[in-house]
């Protein structure tokens, strides 16, 4: 007699085995195809639809596999790779998946022959560290201060992008504002906040040239009074506050029996005369505009402009934050506790303009400021929407600089160099795992690969003059150039890339194509939707061993 064996139906699904690498591999390789296109100035455009309808036209990795939704497991680990790679450097989210599919791809062969994964993930980390081993000794370290390498530089990591065509214009605002927020550490360190003290306000109307950097502040607000009220003020004295200038209501609800009419009259006047007493606390360190994250009172609004003092109310946090690093003050959270050195003076200008439609507030030509917002104008939302992702990619580059100033060429120069070393250097390897670290090698030679096929060159005999003259190891900034496709040295043509962003494209890329790799099982406890009016089978179905050796769990 057989023994039962209990075979859950349809809840659970698996697979395993060289099947599941060859599936893993194959949906990593059509992630990495879908973007392929994209990598290299002369690289083609997506048009993306989003599920509301709308449309998005770009070339940047991440953006595009942001809005792909895709069922295999393996496609969903690749696109959380670009998205990590955009967190992380903000650069290189296209390579990193290219990277990534080709390592899987050479892997595949070794599958095939019955290699372990685990004995070619060993000697792709082997591989990993000596191409970070030669990133260090090819890196060349460069003046932060000098403007025209850091433009160089930034240039050429956006020279991909869509806003290319525009020249130095966004390389220009990336580096005035990542220098504006910069705050030093000590020991030559720098931070740069790229997050919370950059704004990015996106108004349309006007020209791509029109956009820049201001030294200071813009939200969308008017002030609350706009006939009583200054709509231009000469260094004002700003104070900023985090509480609501109104009679404050009860936390429960509060029911209050009057029984003289003279009675009502006192609540109206205690209420006025707090109101009054707030203004007044405030108005004695004569400021010039009020600006508070919460609501202001009819009353308040008429002290103040009496006084002649603006106001603007209900202002995001974030704003608020930006402020106060841009012109010195400090937020206080009860009017009473305020100070003269909670008083911002460090603003030249406070002033409303009217863009467009709406009024939007400047608090500019700061002294010192270390918050900054960048205007980009422009002819359409969409064209905004993508400058806005080049240039925030621009300031991820300046940030990457400022904080680890090594540089490295660009154009597939590094990793035709780092794929020479690894060649020569996997004659030495001994046993088994000298094949797939010299396969790691070659995978290397995706990019350059992938460049020359964007730009329409003989991709064969680029790829073997190119070998050719990194082979004798003659000159490591040999490389492709993106635009014609000719081979040239890299430091004549100014193209470089960060240090961090090719170490992290290298590093991330490898150590996803090995958990990728060391994936046997796929086991799916999703339940599939039964059509409507088919009975629910609630029990499982037990079957005896004789039943179970014929079933098949995966359909061929």
């Amino acid at each position: 007699m057989h023994a039962p064996v209990l075979v859950l139906k349809d809840s659970l699904k698996r697979e395993s085995g060289s099947r599941v690498h060859h599936a893993n591999i194959q949906a990593s390789k059509a992630v990495a195809d879908i973007i392929r296109t994209t990598l290299g100035p002369r690289s083609m455009l997506k048009m993306l639809l989003d599920p509301q309808g709308g449309i998005v036209v770009t070339n940047d990795g991440n953006a595009i596999l942001r809005e792909l939704d895709l069922a295999h497991p393996a496609a969903k680990s690749m696109i959380e790779l670009s998205r990590t790679q955009d967190e992380e450097v903000g650069d290189g989210t296209t390579s990193v998946i290219v990277l990534a599919g080709e390592m899987l791809h050479v892997a595949e062969a070794f599958i095939d022959k019955n290699y372990h994964p685990t004995v070619i993930c060993r000697a792709y980390n082997k591989a990993l560290e000596d191409a970070i081993s030669v990133l260090d000794k090819i890196a060349m370290s460069i003046d932060v201060n000098d403007r025209a390498t850091m433009l160089g530089l930034v240039k050429s990591c956006i020279g991909t992008k869509f806003t290319s065509q525009f020249g130095n214009l966004i390389a220009d605002l990336a580096i005035d504002a990542t220098t504006i927020v910069g705050v030093d550490l000590g020991q030559g360190l720098r931070e740069v906040d790229i997050k919370k003290y950059i704004k990015v306000e996106k108004v349309p109307g006007g020209q791509l040239e029109d956009s820049r950097v201001l030294k200071g502040v813009m939200f969308n607000k008017d002030v609350v009074a706009p006939g009583k009220m200054r709509r231009k003020i000469i260094n004002p004295r700003i104070i900023l506050l985090d509480c609501p200038l109104e009679y404050k209501k009860g936390e429960n609800q509060t029911n209050a029996e009057l029984v003289r009419e003279e009675d009502w009259a006192l609540l109206l006047k205690m209420e006025e005369e707090y109101i009054e007493s707030i203004c007044m606390q405030i108005l004695k360190y004569k400021p010039d505009l009020v600006i508070t994250e919460k609501g202001l009172s009819d009353l308040a609004c008429h002290y103040f402009s009496k006084a002649g003092v603006s106001a603007i109310r209900r202002l995001r946090k974030t704003d608020n934050n930006r402020i106060a690093k841009a012109c010195g003050a400090t937020i206080v959270n009860r009017p009473d506790e305020l100070q003269e050195s909670d008083v911002g003076t460090g603003a030249g200008l406070f002033e409303v303009k009217k863009i467009g439609d709406e009024f939007f507030a400047f608090i500019v030509d700061c002294k010192d400021p270390k918050a900054c917002t960048v205007l980009l104008r422009g002819a359409s939302k969409d064209l905004l929407n993508e400058v806005e992702r080049n240039l925030q990619d621009a300031l991820s580059v300046a940030r990457n600089i400022i904080k680890n100033p090594k540089l490295l060429p660009g154009g597939g120069a590094t990793e035709l160099t780092v794929s020479a070393m690894l060649k020569q250097k996997s004659s030495s390897i001994e046993g088994i795992e000298k094949w797939p670290y010299e396969a790691a090698a070659i995978a290397f030679e995706a990019i350059p690969r992938t460049l020359a096929q964007n730009c329409g060159v003989n991709v064969i005999r680029t790829m073997t003059a190119l070998q050719g003259k990194h082979a004798n190891g003659e000159n490591a900034w040999i490389g492709i150039d993106g635009n014609t496709g000719d081979i040239t040295d890299m430091k004549e043509q100014k193209i470089w890339d960060a240090y961090n962003v090719k170490a992290q494209t290298f590093k991330t890329s490898i150590e996803a194509a090995c958990m990728l790799l060391r994936i046997d099982d796929i086991v799916s406890g999703i339940k599939k939707k039964q059509p409507p009016g088919a009975s629910q089978s609630q029990q499982p179905k037990v079957e005896t061993e004789a039943d179970a050796d014929t079933e098949q769990i995966l359909p061929d």
